[in-house]
């Protein structure tokens, strides 16, 4: 599969063992990753829990779909330095490349899931769209995310000339949208993703090529502690995190 990659932005980036790297890039690809004409049969299970919100979907994307997504990423490389993100030392153990998807291929998977996600969260709308903005990572045998919470995000997508990463003006993000490009089908051996309270592991999901994980997050008592679980064997795990949009 040929792209199109252009460098739209560069954040500092933070590695895995502390430290931090100047200039890392986030790119853009023009192509799409989607099928012209997929035929979905979404299935959705709720995890949710007290006051946490938490399901998957699962068959998001089709296995080509997953193939062709993994295949770009692949191709624009993976680095240990993740642009504009901050975590611990020791806490996220992989590698990553962050990148602004084709607009269409993002509205088209927004139209996919709308019916399923909550219309509203604390009394705010969803906004019609997904941030643009994709964090992949690669994840290979001994590599883990320590338990966290992730932060709130705006939008993400290109200014008017197709040149730089800007913010959109739809709000902040509520959800988290963890979706999985293999799984255990394909030999992946390890790296569920654990949904805690506290020290107790509340929902484990396992990895499956096309699902995708929602949860609440933010900074606050409402947002879902996770982690993901150590990788073992030969096959590294792809996910991507891409953020829900909702009104402010």
């Amino acid at each position: 599969m040929k792209i199109t990659v252009a460098k739209v932005a560069y954040n500092r980036g933070s590695l895995p063992d502390g430290g931090s790297v100047d200039g890392t890039p986030i790119y853009h690809v023009k192509e799409s990753f989607l099928d012209e004409h997929a035929d979905q049969c979404i299935q959705v299970v709720d995890l949710s829990w007290d006051r946490k919100i938490a399901f998957y979907l699962d068959d998001i994307l089709n296995p080509n779909e997953c193939r062709k997504f993994i295949e770009i990423t692949e191709t624009l490389g993976f680095d240990p330095a993740a642009p504009g993100i901050q975590t611990p030392p020791g806490m996220r153990q992989n590698q990553t490349v962050h990148w602004i998807a084709n607009a269409q291929d993002m509205q088209n998977i927004y139209n996919r899931i709308e019916p399923l996600l909550p219309p509203t969260i604390a009394n705010r709308r969803l906004a019609g769209e997904l941030s643009q903005r994709i964090n992949t990572y690669r994840y290979i045998s001994g590599d883990q995310f320590r338990p966290h919470l992730d932060g709130d995000w705006p939008a993400f997508g290109l200014d008017k000339t197709g040149t730089y990463m800007k913010v959109r003006p739809s709000g902040r993000s509520m959800l988290s949208m963890i979706l999985y490009l293999n799984g255990q089908e394909d030999g992946i051996e390890g790296g569920d993703t654990l949904l805690l309270e506290g020290q107790t592991v509340k929902h484990r999901v396992t990895p499956k090529a096309g699902r995708a994980l929602f949860f609440r997050h933010g900074i606050h008592a409402e947002s879902v502690l996770h982690a993901g679980d150590i990788v073992r064997g030969n096959t590294p795990k792809y996910v991507a995190r891409i953020n829900v949009m909702y009104e402010q």
